[in-house]
């Protein structure tokens, strides 16, 4: 007889809300907090995380970190969030989530790679924040413009090409990388 059967579950959970207008908050002192591995896939949640989005920690664990992803996020921040991520750096990011229920919340995201001590990257932490109002204000009508840039195209890969240039103009105008920009709004 072999050794000890280990079983594991991975429950399968599909996106079936649709977006409602129906914003939920959570209060200042809690901290949404998140891990994945290398490919986005969930292997830590937080009590927060659970309740604020209405999944069960079983039912997060192993699916893509874009469950919660809102239909309105331009798929380019999540890009520039990758992008920088695989170069081994730190982002700081307002982001639009969306619920079990379709309701949406806003977050003023950390995102870091984890590393072993070889300094490999293994993963990344997620600690999530409330957002700066003001900031959300004056990011929500520039998303809202990113996501309409990667819209007017036919196929996925040309939209997301043309959002992300958008962005890069943007943050370009703006004289100063992303991150300080989304502190200076």
């Amino acid at each position: 007889m072999s050794g000890p059967m280990i079983c594991s579950r991975i429950v399968t959970v599909k996106q079936i809300a649709s977006p409602t207008n129906v914003e939920v908050f959570f209060d200042a002192d809690d901290i949404i907090v998140s891990k994945t591995d290398l490919k986005g896939r969930i292997t830590y949640a937080n009590k927060v995380f659970t309740d604020i989005c209405g999944y069960s920690e079983a039912e997060l664990i192993g699916q893509p970190h874009s469950i919660v992803r809102h239909p309105d996020m331009p798929r380019c921040v999540f890009k520039l969030l990758w992008d920088t991520l695989a170069e081994g750096r730190e982002i700081f990011a307002y982001v639009k989530n969306m619920t079990r229920t379709g309701d949406f919340y806003w977050v003023f995201a950390h995102v870091t790679p984890s590393f072993d001590s070889a300094k490999r990257v293994i993963g990344y932490h997620s600690n999530r924040r409330v957002p700066d109002r003001r900031v959300v204000s004056a990011l929500a009508p520039v998303y809202a413009e990113l996501s309409e840039v990667e819209k007017r195209h036919r196929n996925g890969k040309d939209g997301l090409a043309a959002g992300t240039q958008h962005l890069i103009d943007f943050v370009k105008a703006k004289n100063v990388p992303y991150d300080q920009l989304v502190f200076s709004l």
